[in-house]
This record gives C-alpha cells, sequence and structure tokens, in this order.
C-alpha cells in the first residue's frame, strides 16, 4: 500500500522545482540567434544577473552546469603553476580545488570540518605565514550543499585584508544565489560563480561568472585562458560572443520567467522566505534529533544554511529506509547524504520555488517515516514547524 499518488515532491538540493511560469516560457519556437529580441534578451539577462550577484563587474552566462562555471571563474584569472587556497567547509570547495589542481594550479587545502563553517582567523594567519604572497586565489562556498554550513563571506573577506594579502578571492554561490544575500562588491568579492538550477529556480545547464575589477586584471595576464571560458572573447561585440556560438535559447528564455518572478516578490522578501522555512525544517529537525537517532550534520546553529539542512544518523547506521519509505510510499524524494555522511543521513531542501505547504508536507512525511519504520525520535517535530511558521506569519 502506498499514499505515493499525485504530484511529487521534490526535496533534494537542486535541481529544484521549476516554477509553471518557467515551464511554460520555453514553450515556444527556436528564434533567430542574431534578432534583435534575442539580442534584448541577452543584455537584460546579464544585466539582472549582475544585480542579483549585487556587482557592477560583469557577469558571463556559459552553457555549463555549476562544474563548468567552475573551469570558467579558474581559467580567466589564473596561470600554470600558480597556487590557490581552498577553504574547507564540505564537499564542493574542495571539489573546486579538484578542478584547479587538474587545470595547472598547486592547490593546498586549509583543513576545516565537514560539520563546521571556514574559520576567518584561521585564514588570516595563514595568509600572514604566505610572507611571499605565492597563494594567487582563495576558494570557497557560502552553502555547501553537502554539508549544509554556510560560511560567512563578508569575514571571511575582512579577514583577507587585515592579513594585507593579495590573493583573489573567490566564491561559490551555487547553493545561495538568489536565496540569501550576496553582496559581492560591498563584501570585496573578486570572482563568483553559480549555477541555474538551485536558487535561480531554472532548468540545470547554466552557469553563471561574475568579475570584479582585480579579477579582470588578473584576466590580463592569466594562461589558463581557453577559447570557450575567455571573457575577452565573450566581450566581443558580436551577439554570438556572449556565448561562445549559439545561445540556449530556450533556457534564456527560461531564465528570464524565473528572474522576473524573484523581482516581483524582492529579494528581501526571498531572502526572508528562505529564512522562515529554514527555520522551520530546523525546528522539526532539532524535536525528531531528541529521540538519539539523528543528528544536524552542521553542529552549530549559527552555521546551518538557510537552503539546505543536511541530517546524519548518530551512530553511523544507513538512512536509507528511510529515504526509500519517504519516496516509495509518500512520494517525498529526500536529498542522498554526499561527502563524509554519505549514506548515513539525508538532506531537505528548502532553496528556490518553495513554500509552506511544501516545507511542512515533506517534513510531515518523514515524521511519518520515522514512525512506520520504528525509529526513535521526537514527537511533534512538524507539529514545532507549524507553530513556529504560524508565530512568524501572523494573521
Amino acid at each position: 500500500m502506498t499514499v505515493r499518488a499525485g504530484r511529487e515532491f521534490l526535496s533534494i538540493p537542486g535541481p529544484t522545482v521549476i516554477p509553471d511560469a518557467v515551464l511554460a516560457a520555453m514553450q515556444k519556437p527556436a528564434v533567430d540567434i542574431y534578432s534583435g529580441p534575442l539580442i534584448a534578451l541577452t543584455d537584460g539577462l546579464l544585466a539582472d544577473v549582475s544585480k542579483i550577484f549585487c556587482t557592477a563587474g560583469k557577469s558571463y552566462i556559459y552553457i555549463s552546469n555549476g562544474h563548468g562555471a567552475w573551469e570558467g571563474a579558474l581559467t580567466n584569472v589564473l596561470s600554470r603553476g600558480d597556487k590557490v587556497l581552498v577553504l574547507e567547509s564540505g564537499r564542493f570547495a574542495i571539489g573546486w580545488g579538484e578542478a584547479a589542481k587538474m587545470l595547472g594550479a598547486e592547490v593546498e587545502v586549509l583543513p576545516g570540518d565537514f560539520r563546521r563553517a571556514v574559520k576567518p582567523e584561521a585564514v588570516e594567519a595563514r595568509l600572514k605565514a604566505d610572507g611571499k604572497g605565492e597563494i594567487k586565489a582563495i576558494l570557497v562556498t557560502q552553502i555547501d550543499t553537502a554539508s549544509g554550513v554556510v560560511n560567512d563571506i563578508k569575514a571571511i573577506a575582512a579577514a583577507i585584508r587585515a592579513a594585507g594579502h593579495p590573493a583573489l578571492l573567490m566564491v561559490d554561490a551555487v547553493a545561495s544565489l538568489g536565496c540569501m544575500p550576496f553582496e559581492m562588491d560591498a563584501w570585496g568579492v573578486d570572482v563568483a560563480m553559480a549555477g541555474s538550477q538551485k536558487g535561480l529556480m531554472t532548468p540545470p545547464g547554466l552557469g553563471f561568472v561574475a568579475a570584479g575589477p582585480r579579477a579582470r586584471d588578473a584576466h590580463k595576464k592569466a594562461n589558463m585562458r581557453t577559447p570557450y571560458w575567455d571573457w575577452t572573447f565573450r566581450d566581443g561585440d558580436v551577439h554570438y560572443h556572449k556565448y561562445c556560438g549559439t545561445p540556449p535559447e530556450h533556457l534564456l528564455f527560461a531564465l528570464r520567467a524565473a528572474l522576473d518572478l524573484i523581482f516581483a516578490e524582492g529579494l528581501e522578501n526571498v531572502f526572508q522566505r528562505h529564512r522562515l522555512l529554514a527555520e522551520a525544517t530546523r525546528r522539526a529537525v532539532g524535536v525528531w534529533a531528541e529521540g538519539q537517532t539523528i543528528a544536524f550534520n552542521a553542529t552549530e546553529a549559527e552555521e546551518r544554511s538557510d537552503t539546505v539542512t543536511a541530517v546524519i544518523t548518530r551512530n553511523g547506521e544507513t538512512a536509507q529506509p528511510l529515504v526509500n519509505y519517504c519516496n516509495e510510499k509518500c512520494g517525498v524524494v529526500l536529498g542522498r547524504a554526499l561527502g563524509a555522511s554519505e549514506g548515513k543521513g539525508f538532506r531537505i531542501a528548502h532553496m528556490g520555488h518553495v513554500n509552506a505547504p511544501m516545507i511542512l508536507g515533506t517534513l510531515s512525511v518523514v515524521e511519518m517515516a520515522f514512525a512506520a519504520l520504528g525509529l526513535p525520535h521526537g514527537r511533534g517535530g512538524a507539529q514545532a514547524a507549524v507553530e513556529f511558521l504560524a508565530k512568524s506569519v501572523p494573521a
């Protein structure tokens, strides 16, 4: 017996739920890639992507996922043999560093903790020890979707300045852009990158990179540059240069519709919606954790992200029966655990096109799974989420 019929709830941290208006925007014929309307669409999207990054600098749209945007960021500012410092707080900054190594960079990892955010004071200390200025760039995620940890990018940028170090600050905002504040220029970020499939509510396939003034200076002497990713080529006057070939028209139509939804809601309202739904999720998990079966992966409350909550089993048991129950019996697809907790937990996404009934429905099914499987858990987690939202969203 299942109660799965009906719309499936996709609660994974990417690709996220695509709004109906975004899906509908793609249901149109292809157009001439040299036509005025498509050129205007590109111009508007590039300006609005910079607006989302909060930068006066240029942004670039790639036909790629986030891993491609990693490469687009690295190759435009680094030379082979350059040293980069990777700030560990999960899985994805490490992955970005692995990409840099394959491209010819020398990579050093500043050791962190899969359950903790980057410590700005550790960054400052490492940079002060780099008296010869060998480190050319610093790689960090704002939110690591594997660990569920959020890093304080503003504080990390301040630590770099306090060290008096010239390294470029490069930030992966894949799991945060369009969901929480990202102040590229105000914080002093030199390069930022993201993808379309999370907070930007667009199908996978678009990668974004934004470049500040110091990054553009580094670009002039970078020798990792390759034709496809190269900013100089993409700055050309001809429209197809913007995509290094044929534009991904239907994904652009989708992105336009998604950004329109974000701007219509208002960025501050979008951020507040994510804060509230994330906290509702954390209230539920906090209650369930009283049963000693599960725990938050992120040990410190202030370091838990507003886009994904990573849950681990306390004694390293598999969480697969619970994940399977939610999916096969109820139609709720939870995120699999990644990195150090792979197979020993699950993730609940609350990013992008998500609202109260979607989150409350997901939380209720997880609690149902605990009960159906006889797993010890604190009871009333879903109710705690309801009560928090009722107080936070008054009549």
